[in-house]
């Protein structure tokens, strides 16, 4: 059975009402949760792509992208859970795991699900919630990978993390 039903979260992904890039994110996360996500990119063989500004380079270590000077372009990892599913991770801090999703390739059931198993595949590995706020409204989670029921719930009427 799936996590969500998309007749229950369409609103969430309506390209007309919320931004197109909604942020997904780890809160309370550390240096190891981005090596654990790294890890987990490898483990699953999702195609990814690591680049500093335009520079395509092959895939660093967590704490090696994360030391990099305050000053330094922003680097981001696209990942490819599947083909037509992309997720941009940017390392802004170690201490939250951020990644932007395009709703414009999450419609309908079966992308719903894609994300679903994204999230939780990411949540289980780091035993932390994963949190999907609407593009500019961090800290308002809409739905999100649930730890204790270890599954993607809709949060839209309550906080997790």
């Amino acid at each position: 059975m799936a996590d969500l039903l998309w007749d229950d979260v369409k609103c969430f992904f309506d390209l007309d009402s919320t931004g197109s890039l909604p942020d997904v994110r780890v809160p309370n996360a550390s240096m190891e949760d981005w090596q654990a996500v790294l890890d987990l990119v490898a483990e699953k063989g999702w195609k990814c792509q690591y680049s500093e500004g335009q520079t395509v380079l092959s895939v660093p270590r967590a704490e090696v992208v994360l030391s990099r000077p305050t000053d330094a372009e922003c680097p981001e990892l696209r990942v490819w859970p599947t083909v037509d599913v992309l997720a941009i991770f940017r390392f802004h801090a170690a201490d939250e795991v951020d990644f932007d999703v395009d709703l414009r390739e999450l419609q309908g059931q079966d992308r719903l699900d894609v994300l679903c198993d994204f999230f939780r595949e990411i949540g289980r590995r780091l035993g932390s919630p994963v949190l999907m706020d609407p593009e500019g409204e961090y800290g308002h989670p809409v739905l999100g990978f649930d730890v204790e029921a270890d599954r993607v719930l809709l949060l839209a009427d309550s906080q997790v993390g």
